[in-house]
């Protein structure tokens, strides 16, 4: 065992008096190589706890940029990194928690082409994204390169963790997150944060909790969620976990294109609906164009920011097919084009109508590309 520094011994007292962890699981941590593929929600308090644990390799991959909105559950940035690259951002936040650690940052996407090359050196992946191509991604690059998953998911006050594919004693791999899901579900029935909102303490507790398997999986105390999968209803602080089907053989021989993986057929026939700009939109305002404009969101959305038209909520649409009118153009708008969209898509396939435009990229581009004073959320 490599002689700790005194400077250690201070930091990591509390894990080297702690049974279960001591000066040999400690030793473990230091030489231990996680890899967070996220760093939001779940990636900011998983990062911050596995870097004060002592884990001597840590790798984050993150493409996006801090905004405004991800100060509600990302904690580990502040107003002052809005605008920069994630990755980067928390890497200077680790360093400064734990300067004895090494942080290697990827600002990018993980993908099919950059994936074996970035997975392949570390021994344990978390899992802090929040869509479901990349978490296939990561699933079936963890299959290949034989290394363990750690994953999270939460919609709005649920939440999700396990663990999936770890080595067990007698050499056999536990079940992956094809076992739990082999096919992806429609998008419709998996909005992500920002269509379905997410509570930001609830981010917190699992992206802990994560951060808790990877000690215990590094260290080999305690028994983690390897088989199992826990559920946690944060409206009324419920948990509960169940048993994971075993484990199936997987004929996963190379990394795929998982956009097209998880396309379903909707998302597929999106691609055949009209689509208006915001600039086309704005032209069509200013020269005075007789054109109607229909509003999908919900009454606090149009409360929030509006491009004004008439507020029909999606869910309201199928008692109210008489106001869309069929003698003109009409352009339906929601925040990203997503909701309206799939309006378009039910009014020509249910209802004939070949009027019907989408507002693409929704209230949002509106802002980006043509009034920015129209607040985003």
């Amino acid at each position: 065992m490599t002689p700790f520094t005194k400077e250690e011994l201070l930091r990591y007292s509390r894990h080297l008096i702690l049974p279960g962890i001591g000066p040999a699981g400690q030793e473990m941590l230091k030489n231990a190589r996680v890899l967070v593929v996220g760093a939001g929600g779940l990636g900011c308090p998983s990062l911050l706890y596995l870097a004060a644990a002592g884990v001597g390799t840590i790798g984050i991959v993150d493409s996006d940029q801090v905004e405004i909105s991800n100060l509600q559950r990302q904690i580990a940035f502040s107003v002052n990194d809005v605008g920069l690259n994630k990755a980067l951002a928390i890497e200077k936040r680790l360093r400064a928690l734990n300067p004895l650690i090494r942080i290697q940052s990827f600002p990018m996407r993980l993908t099919s082409t950059n994936a074996p090359e970035i997975v392949e050196a570390y021994d344990i992946v978390v899992d802090g994204t929040d869509n479901f191509p990349t978490r296939y991604l990561i699933n079936d690059a963890c299959l290949l390169f034989h290394k363990t998953c750690v994953h999270a998911s939460v919609f709005r006050f649920e939440g999700h963790v396990s663990v999936f594919n770890r080595l067990r004693e007698d050499g056999s791999r536990g079940p992956n997150y094809r076992d739990l899901f082999p096919e992806p579900p429609p998008a419709e029935q998996a909005p992500n944060c920002a269509e379905a909102g997410v509570l930001g303490a609830l981010t917190g507790i699992l992206g802990s909790l994560q951060a808790n398997e990877v000690v215990k999986l590094i260290t080999g105390a305690g028994e983690t969620l390897d088989g199992k999968l826990l559920i946690l209803d944060a409206a009324t602080l419920q948990f509960r976990t169940i048993k994971l089907p075993a484990a199936r053989p997987h004929d996963v021989t190379q990394l795929i294109d998982y956009e097209a993986f998880c396309q379903t057929p909707n998302e597929m026939k999106m691609s055949n609906v009209p689509t208006l700009t915001p600039l086309e939109l704005k032209a069509l305002m200013d020269q005075g164009s007789d054109f109607q404009l229909i509003d999908v969101r919900e009454p606090f959305e149009h409360e929030l920011c509006n491009i004004g038209g008439e507020l029909i909520p999606m869910g309201s649409v199928p008692q109210h097919i008489d106001r869309f009118d069929r003698d003109r153009q009409v352009v339906v708008y929601c925040r990203s084009g997503r909701r309206s969209g799939e309006i378009v898509q039910y009014l020509q396939a249910y209802f004939g109508y070949t009027n019907l435009y989408n507002l693409q990229g929704g209230i949002l581009a509106w802002s980006d590309e043509v009034d920015p004073n129209v607040p985003k959320y």
